[in-house]
């Protein structure tokens, strides 16, 4: 009896933490539900999402890599004080800067081709590599990509929101 008790003590600390886990991530969509550059839902990129809180008290909310460098690049004479980026296993924000990132691989990225993921635990980031290809990277590094695959990766989104237009026009007529 006082085993299962026990068990029941346990389930009910799990879940109370597990609610406080998905309040907190929630939080920050609740507050920027849609990315401030292309309009994607930061919900449904909970995985890929960023957050950049500059030093003048601003913050801004994006969907993605692509975004966040769009986002930097706007606000050159910004400083950045955190940059937070959501971790793909757990979906919490975590500190950018300190992720193991992983750039590259099978998997095609939110507004890019080539993939960068964030992940708070470094075993995580070696296990997305083993099953998804591409390689461990460096947060500058993710940036310099970011900026090198700009120029194809407007390009890409430009022709993908024709081609929808286009869809979206036939379906009227």
């Amino acid at each position: 009896m006082k085993k299962a008790h026990v068990v029941y003590l346990v389930v009910a600390i799990c879940l109370m933490f597990g609610g406080m886990l998905v309040a907190q991530t929630k939080e920050d969509i609740e507050q920027h539900k849609d990315c401030k550059y292309c309009g994607m839902s930061r919900g449904m990129n909970d995985f890929s999402r960023m957050l950049i809180e500059y030093e003048d008290g601003t913050n801004a909310a994006m969907c993605s890599v692509h975004c966040s460098a769009v986002d930097l690049a706007n606000n050159i004479d910004k400083t950045p004080k955190a940059i937070k980026v959501g971790d793909f296993v757990s979906r919490q924000l975590i500190d950018a800067e300190k992720a193991y990132w992983v750039v590259g691989g099978i998997k095609p990225g939110v507004m890019s081709k080539r993939g960068k993921w964030a992940f708070e635990n470094k075993n995580d980031a070696e296990s997305f590599i083993k099953s998804n290809q591409g390689k461990a990277a460096t947060f500058e590094e993710v940036m310099k990509m970011a900026y090198e695959d700009m120029y194809d990766d407007t390009k890409m989104i430009r022709e993908k929101r024709k081609m929808k237009k286009m869809k979206m026009m036939e379906q009227k007529s």
